[in-house]
């Protein structure tokens, strides 16, 4: 019996090594798998590379991660914001590697890497600095870069509803990256705010298919603050 269930978050992380790829979904704070990055730090994994969009957001989610030292770099598309000072200390002292990556590129880059795409040459960057060193090529008169998929060892994703087969749905705009991280690593691990019976799920609304899923933990809904925060108790 296909069972993809795991009974706590600490179960379904036992599995990350150090030096992994670590792709995790969000948006800013929207779709931040919170619930299993906490997790991962606790768990303790180290020297990891991360994925995401962002570079955290205050000393929460993704800042905490990186803030505890457990990541060597990250690959995102906007390092920066108001309240990205947990980045903006690690970088300015050499502690943490960047890859800026542009937006498309970065959703493109994992699909490819979900779909089986050796690499794929892409207009965006070509005649700047990201294409510094890359192979470059005109094609019917346009200028191209060459880009190469990202891999991930373990996605983190944030779904709404899920089933013990790992089908996956997700709430409106916390959908992001999550549908493309999940295809792109070797290990999916989803959260999701209710578990339904096999059946429930209507096929032609399902996002992310079971086959790309490895582990399923159910977490309670948190009320958050402006921000996307959870509210202090």
């Amino acid at each position: 019996m296909i069972n993809k269930l795991a009974d706590s978050v600490a179960q379904a992380l036992a599995g990350v090594k150090d030096g992994a790829t670590v792709l995790i979904g969000g948006f800013g704070t929207a779709g931040i798998p919170g619930e299993l990055i906490d997790g991962l730090i606790a768990q303790g994994a180290r020297d990891l590379t991360v994925v995401n969009n962002n570079a955290g957001n205050a000393d929460q989610g993704l800042a905490a991660l990186l803030k505890a030292g457990q990541v060597r770099k990250i690959i995102c598309s906007f390092p920066r914001q108001v309240d990205s000072y947990v980045f903006d200390d690690l970088y300015r002292s050499g502690k943490l590697e960047l890859e800026l990556v542009p937006q498309g590129n970065l959703a493109e880059r994992l699909r490819a890497a979900g779909a089986g795409i050796g690499a794929f040459f892409c207009p965006t960057a070509y005649g700047t600095e990201l294409a510094a060193g890359k192979e470059t090529r005109e094609i019917n008169g346009k200028h191209y870069v060459l880009e190469y998929p990202i891999h991930g060892d373990v996605a983190l994703v944030k779904a709404e509803k899920g089933d013990r087969w790992g089908n996956l749905t997700y709430r409106m705009s916390a959908r992001n990256f999550g549908p493309v991280m999940a295809t792109a690593a070797k290990t999916t691990i989803a959260t999701v705010h209710e578990v339904v019976e096999l059946g429930a799920l209507d096929p032609e609304a399902i996002v992310t298919p079971g086959i790309y899923v490895t582990h399923v933990v159910k977490i309670d809904r948190t009320a958050t603050q402006a921000g996307g925060f959870k509210k202090s108790t």
